[in-house]
């Protein structure tokens, strides 16, 4: 996963010894995500509270959490990150905006289980990945950690086949690959900011909505939804990354250290998620949610109809950089073999 350390420091020698010089002084490392600091029960909280117990306990540094997007959205702590002013950050979907490429990960339907995305993640596909956003961007991927499993859910009916999707209203996010999604199963998506998404849903302006099942769970959205479907269509991973600039800066020793406690603190996301996720989809049950399992032969309908739009939409988006769907397919392929 990592690269020799000379690679994506800024080319202009005066702006990497500008931002060396400053991030060298930075005994203390500064750890910024957007999600509640709990370990018990978030990802990426779980995640920092990894990294920090191991860099502290190993080396001289100390490390400052600021969860809660305490430090702003997942857009501006990729900023920070590339500005220096925050050394390490776990983000989402932000990486895809600044390293496109990693938009890949969310064709629908590309992984059977976490456990194949696992696979994935962490051999050669997830090392060329975090290679190729590090000559983008200038952060390397310390780690790959977990955000959720994506299901969906409606208050209409039971939803098996694509086919019981038709006309329904579903609420997605503002990105075009979960619009293309969405369209391809045979429902109307409407983007709704996260914060109208109760109102929403229970105003009636949508049917139903997609997420993980703990996120589900933890917002009471259970109780304005009577049905969820464990359709799995998308995996979404963490990206722990670090300003490469005041990495490279660091010890030998040092740099082994943060390595391994990045890697760790993805592994302790990943558990985190799981285990909520069992936590959640036992209780929505237990408090009268209908949840469906697709079989394979279902689950195969869902994914003939959902990747072409996406996948087509991305080869148009991704450009030169369109050679990652295929990458990812042979990896994914090679996982599940």
């Amino acid at each position: 996963m990592f690269k020799p350390l000379d690679a994506g420091i800024p080319a202009t020698l005066g702006a990497l010894v500008l931002v060396t010089s400053t991030l060298a002084q930075a005994d203390t490392i500064r750890f910024a995500h957007v999600d509640p600091d709990d370990w018990q029960s978030s990802k990426k909280g779980a995640a920092a509270h990894m990294f920090k117990s191991v860099v502290e306990s190993e080396t001289e540094h100390s490390v400052d959490i600021y969860p809660a997007a305490s430090l702003g959205d997942e857009n501006e702590l990729i900023q920070q990150a590339m500005d220096g002013t925050t050394q390490v950050v776990m983000v989402s979907g932000a990486m895809s905006q600044i390293c496109p490429a990693a938009g890949v990960l969310d064709i629908p339907y590309m992984f059977e289980t976490p456990l194949v995305a696992w696979r994935v993640l962490d051999g050669d596909f997830g090392d060329a990945l975090a290679e190729h956003c590090l000559d983008q961007t200038g952060l390397r991927t310390l780690g790959y950690g977990e955000t959720g499993v994506r299901h969906f859910t409606n208050s209409e009916r039971e939803i098996r086949t694509p086919e019981d999707m038709s006309g329904l209203k579903l609420r997605v996010q503002d990105i075009p690959l979960y619009v293309e999604m969405v369209e391809g199963l045979g429902a109307e998506p409407t983007p709704i900011a996260w914060s109208e998404l109760p109102t929403a849903l229970s105003t009636g302006v949508v049917d139903g909505q997609e997420n993980p099942v703990g996120t589900i769970y933890n917002n009471n959205l259970h109780e304005l939804q009577d049905y969820l479907t464990l359709d799995g269509h998308i995996y979404a991973a963490d990206f722990l990354v670090i300003n490469d600039a005041y990495f490279s800066s660091l010890s030998e020793a040092d740099r082994e250290v943060i390595e391994r406690a990045g890697v760790l603190a993805g592994m302790m996301g990943r558990s985190i998620q799981q285990f909520t996720t069992a936590q959640g989809l036992k209780a929505v049950q237990e408090e009268g949610m209908q949840v469906y399992s697709p079989t394979p032969d279902e689950l195969a309908q869902f994914r003939e109809q959902a990747q072409p739009p996406v996948i087509d939409w991305l080869e148009a988006d991704l450009g030169d950089e369109a050679e990652w769907i295929q990458r990812l397919q042979d990896a994914v392929a090679e996982a599940t073999e």
